[in-house]
């Protein structure tokens, strides 16, 4: 297990789709969560989600940047 603070850059869009546990609060910011069944989330300061593993592959992207905490 790990915690974590990670702060994307404005365009930021993840590369790949992970199928990897998270919890995740964004601090600051804008999270698009795009799970890969088409689902589409945006979360704002103070939102989270959760996800186990191997159980809705998703990847994330921000047009103004976010800065998350992340328990993984």
């Amino acid at each position: 297990m790990r915690v974590r603070l990670v702060e994307h850059t404005p365009r930021y869009m993840a590369d790949h789709w992970c199928s990897r546990g998270h919890i995740l609060l964004v601090l600051e910011g804008t999270l698009l969560t795009e799970l890969k069944d088409g689902r589409r989330f945006e979360l704002g300061p103070m939102m989270s989600y959760q996800v186990a593993d191997d159980d809705g592959a998703h990847r994330s992207s921000t047009e103004t940047g976010a800065r998350l905490f992340i328990v993984d």
